[in-house]
């Protein structure tokens, strides 16, 4: 028999659509802007962070990052994010959402400065400052996963909290977007200030020396969205659902929802106790009862997770296929410094713009439609389509006059993963965990999808290198080449729709319900 639900709690999931559901959207959604911006922006200035630090004296080709130094640069801030997603999510579960979300977005504003900064003027002192920073801005933003999540299904009611939560992740998009746009922006102003010869033509003077401002500022323009927001955050009072359920104090919920929903809602801390005496509603993360609740759920979040981002951050392993293909970006020695970075930013602007965008927001129209689990298995479905279709006739794709298809192909496998699991495994272990554990549940599930990014964006780039060792990357060993690396990744989409079906259906349902708090004792969901 299910119990009867606190008011507050009644009144959030009833609540119409109003002006701080799309404030909320908004101050959590541009942590999400700036975790994007933050991540993905150091890969439009590594080439350029080789040619100032790495040049060689008579190479024919630019200065490079070395491997070792190439992973450290790109994947610090994976390690400190997926530390974050963990330490946070458990935080915000003893201490409140609100406590610890404004220590996150702090974290990120010092950080990106502190990223842009350096000890010294040696390449050794410059890249281990750079990396310093980077694994503590990934450690804030790890944070910003469960809390962002968990905040957003909190305040939303039952209706439409799937597209509310989504409309959170899908700031990402737009935060890949601006990175791509302030580097087109600083690089072209650069470029026009200080022109330079091609680096074939004069290797030393084709990197002027106010180069090194360029990736500086880049970097260091994260901070802003941040900082922009932290106010905001401060001002948003606690979820009702974390003060009733979890700490226990039914008078502020009733106090602070009812500001919010601007309605009379009474404080009932009977019933609260008569809650928190049930054992149903005290069990831990590492009780028999959660493993027998929730054991199966959590283990279907961390692993849907886990497979996605093995194939959704390897997708940068045919990037560079692509852009040299169709001749968005030249071999590095027709170009001087400030140039290369600009062609890279628009490369990467026009993929946000015409594959990964477009998917975040069918999400945000559909999830309350179709439902979270048709979704993902669609995403996982049409991934693995879409890379075997890449994977099958490579060396097609590959010969001159046969581009176009491996572009479609390729925004296609983006578009389905941004409308598909990409989104949903954001959005679920926000919803189908008790208030309790439910940050805590969130940043596992997200450190498990963390360190499928590790696998994907680093195992995979030695992986897929050329089996010949004269034709891998300078200072890379031989591997099974992209289109075997490829079938790896179809067969991780399989394995992902598989486990899908570990995960409930969230749908048109309140958290309680879902989670089994509305549950009397001893009843199972």
């Amino acid at each position: 028999m299910a119990k009867e639900q606190l008011q507050v709690l009644s009144a959030l999931d009833a609540a119409k659509t109003q002006w701080y559901h799309f404030t909320a959207i908004v101050v959590a959604g541009m942590g999400f802007f700036t975790d994007a911006y933050d991540l993905f922006c150091i890969s439009l200035v590594t080439k350029l962070l080789g040619r100032i630090y790495y040049h060689v004296d008579g190479s024919l080709t630019p200065g490079s990052l070395p491997p070792h130094i190439s992973a450290s640069v790109n994947g610090v801030a994976f390690c400190g994010t997926l530390s974050g997603q963990l330490f946070f999510g458990w935080l915000g579960d003893r201490l409140g959402r609100k406590k610890v979300y404004g220590m996150t977005l702090l974290l990120m504003v010092i950080c990106s400065i502190g990223s842009g900064l350096s000890f010294g003027h040696k390449s050794s002192s410059v890249i281990a400052t750079l990396c310093f920073f980077r694994f503590w801005l990934g450690f804030g933003i790890g944070g910003d996963y469960p809390l962002s999540a968990t905040i957003m299904s909190e305040y939303a009611n039952k209706k439409t909290r799937g597209a509310f939560i989504a409309a959170v992740f899908a700031m990402q998009g737009f935060g890949i977007l601006a990175g791509g746009m302030v580097a087109i922006i600083i690089s072209a102003v650069f470029k026009s200030r200080f022109p330079a010869p091609a680096y074939a033509v004069d290797p030393a003077g084709s990197t002027v020396p106010e180069a090194d401002y360029v990736w500086r500022i880049i970097l260091m323009v994260g901070a802003l969205p941040a900082a922009l927001t932290y106010y905001w955050r401060m001002k948003m009072p606690e979820t009702a659902r974390y003060t009733a359920l979890v700490a226990k104090n039914a008078k502020q919920a009733a106090s602070d929802m009812s500001k919010v929903l601007q309605v009379e809602i009474q404080a009932e801390q009977a019933k609260i106790e008569r809650f928190a005496a049930d054992k149903n509603h005290t069990f831990g993360l590492f009780s028999k009862h959660f493993l027998r609740r929730h054991g199966l759920h959590l283990l279907g979040t961390t692993t849907t997770w886990f497979l996605l981002d093995i194939a959704f951050y390897s997708q940068n392993l045919f990037q560079k296929d692509i852009f040299s293909a169709i001749g968005w970006i030249p071999k590095g020695f027709t170009m001087n410094a400030l140039e290369e970075v600009f062609k890279i930013a628009r490369a990467q602007t026009l993929i946000a713009l015409c594959g990964t965008v477009p998917g975040y927001w069918f999400t945000v129209a559909l999830i309350d439609v179709i439902g979270r689990f048709g979704i993902q298995l669609l995403g996982f479905l049409m991934m693995t389509v879409f890379m075997l279709g890449l994977a099958i006739p490579y060396s097609h794709w590959t010969t001159p006059g046969n581009h176009i298809g491996f572009i479609v192909m390729y925004a296609f496998t983006f578009f389905f993963a941004n409308f598909g699991p990409n989104s949903t495994t954001f959005i679920v272990p926000a919803e189908i965990f008790p208030a309790r554990l439910r940050s805590t549940c969130h940043g596992i599930s997200a450190a498990a999808g963390k360190l499928g990014a590790i696998i994907g964006s680093f195992g995979f780039l030695y992986l897929a290198q050329n089996p010949n060792p004269k034709l891998a990357d300078h200072g890379y060993p031989a591997g099974i080449g992209v289109r075997n690396s490829l079938f790896i990744l179809a067969g991780c989409n399989v394995i992902g729709f598989l486990c899908t079906f570990m995960v409930p259906e969230s749908k048109g349902r309140s958290l309680e319900e879902i989670s089994g708090e509305a549950e009397e004792d001893g009843e199972k969901v």
